[in-house]
């Protein structure tokens, strides 16, 4: 197999389907959901069932050290064609311990596949472990997908597992979870436990399963400012009054300055050809910046943000001495963008 200073998920998990095992793997970077993913593949299909008592060694960072890893990832299979040594949680290894790996990866045992899972951040590319791994083993990099990345990436992650999935219902998933893939995935295998093969999710399905409501979210409040739609805006404050939890206001405020920034960039924009990616949303939400360029001028964008900041200190305690609440205050932020 030839290795690379990167790969992506469905490119080393093909690999690892067709038989073709490196000796070394680093699994680095943000986003543990893909690092996971590759962990457990290699758990369940490196050794077979009836030898991994023998041929697989699977260690926590915390409880060993990386010259024991490498004495165990040195030794021969018993059973198997290959053993496993897979390391979990292998940022708890002190970084000067890994230079007792740079030696072994000059000469790696053919019949080991040795794992690294280094989860939460990326390994320092400055050290030499890291540089001798992208030239000698195969690196990992887990990376959350960027916002207008997310819609796409759900609707891919529910046609996997035998499901279709509205552009609405998959944005309104994006919106109001994020682009923490753990928290996604989790969310979204609630709806294939409840639903029946091959269904298609809808915004009701989400709302219904999920809980996040199809008509009170911070897509809607979105939409709701970009057509300056005061009875609707007004309609998602109340709930968000009954429902703090919800939709707190720090959300709503990073979501809505998240938002301005965007729209601000679209409406500068001289070749709209590509604005799903010069901005950073999915072509999905295109419209609505569509319409927040005919409702509001540069001028009211930039005082829009002026706002959201403000509403940020204030929601934080300064220039507020407690007597206004959160809802309160999202009643007038909300009342000063639309105005």
């Amino acid at each position: 197999m030839a290795t690379t200073t990167s790969i992506t998920e469905r490119q080393l998990l093909s690999d690892l389907a067709a038989g073709q095992y490196s000796p070394v793997y680093l699994l680095t970077g943000e986003e543990n959901y893909y690092i996971d993913k590759i962990s457990n593949y290699f758990e369940e299909h490196t050794v077979a069932t009836e030898n991994r008592d023998f041929d697989q060694t699977v260690v926590y960072g915390r409880d060993t050290n990386m010259k024991a890893v490498v004495d165990t990832a040195k030794r021969y299979p018993m059973l198997s064609p290959r053993q496993l040594v897979l390391v979990k949680e292998a940022q708890d290894i002190p970084i000067r311990e890994w230079e007792a790996l740079v030696a072994y990866l000059d000469n790696p045992q053919p019949t080991t596949v040795l794992v690294l899972c280094y989860r939460h951040k990326d390994m320092d590319k400055r050290t030499s472990v890291y540089k001798a791994l992208g030239k000698k083993g195969v690196v990992f990099e887990g990376r959350h997908p960027r916002d207008y990345e997310m819609p796409a990436w759900i609707a891919t992650y529910v046609k996997d597992h035998g499901y279709a999935i509205t552009e609405r219902a998959a944005t309104i998933i994006a919106e109001n979870i994020g682009n923490d893939l753990g928290n996604v995935s989790n969310e979204v295998d609630k709806l294939f436990v409840a639903l029946p093969a091959g269904t298609t999710i809808n915004d009701e399905i989400v709302e219904r399963n999920i809980g996040i409501s199809k008509d009170y979210n911070i897509f809607e409040l979105q939409k709701a400012i970009a057509q300056r739609n005061v009875v609707l805006c007004t309609r998602i404050v109340n709930y968000c009054a009954a429902n703090p939890k919800e939709l707190p206001i720090q959300m709503v405020v990073a979501t809505l300055y998240s938002y301005f920034t965007k729209a601000m960039a679209y409406i500068q924009l001289t070749d709209k050809k590509d604005a799903a990616k010069a901005i950073g949303v999915s072509p999905y939400a295109l419209k609505d910046y569509d319409i927040v360029a005919r409702n509001y001028n540069l001028n009211k964008l930039a005082s829009c943000i002026g706002y959201l900041r403000d509403t940020d200190l204030r929601s934080k305690g300064v220039h507020n001495a407690g007597t206004v609440t959160d809802s309160e205050l999202l009643k007038e932020l909300l009342f000063k963008i639309i105005h």
